[in-house]
């Protein structure tokens, strides 16, 4: 039954996340931590963390790690394929379809109206990943940590791989006494 849940989990996911990885980070989520119980909070955080400083799509790096966890290579087989068939189906029925439509206001409005959902989302999952770092470091530590990252990568471009280094080395090394 394991490798039903990984299709359906997976298939889910990406089958509702409009606008590619970021906005499915928090469909898969909700697949794999409370749903599933595949993971818990504080792994699929470093998953997560780990994931974003590896190149490549987020959701099928996230797929490959947790259908592995789950089933072997045959998981990863078969949570890729759910991760990325809806994707490539969609995108070539969808292009055609807004090609033939593209001058059209229903079409126009229908992708606006869409990116504020997807904003909340990311907000929701951000707040719900943050929990456990508030609880073990304090709200001061987490936000002072979140706001030096937003810094580095929004007003010094600095690749959010290296800010991810970063943390990591400034958890190992100063983290670790408040813990």
């Amino acid at each position: 039954m394991d490798w039903l849940n990984l299709l359906l989990g997976f298939l889910i996911a990406n089958l509702l996340g409009y606008g590619g990885g970021p906005s499915s980070i928090p469909l898969m989520y909700e697949e794999i931590v409370p749903h599933y119980r595949w993971l818990t909070d504080s792994e699929f955080s470093s998953m997560l963390a780990l994931a974003n400083a590896l190149p490549g799509p987020i959701s099928t790096k996230i797929a490959a790690y947790v259908g592995y966890g789950v089933m072997g290579w045959a998981g990863v087989l078969l949570a890729l394929a759910a991760t990325v068939l809806p994707s490539a189906v969609g995108l070539i029925l969808l292009l055609r379809l807004l090609h033939k439509y593209r001058q059209s206001k229903v079409v126009k409005g229908m992708t606006l109206m869409v990116q504020p959902v997807v904003a909340v989302m990311m907000v929701t999952l951000t707040w719900q990943m943050a929990e456990e770092p508030m609880a073990s470091i304090g709200i001061w530590q987490t936000l002072g940590i979140a706001a030096v990252a937003f810094w580095a990568m929004e007003r010094r471009k600095i690749h959010p791989a290296l800010v991810i280094l970063a943390a990591f080395a400034y958890g190992g090394l100063v983290l670790r006494y408040y813990v």
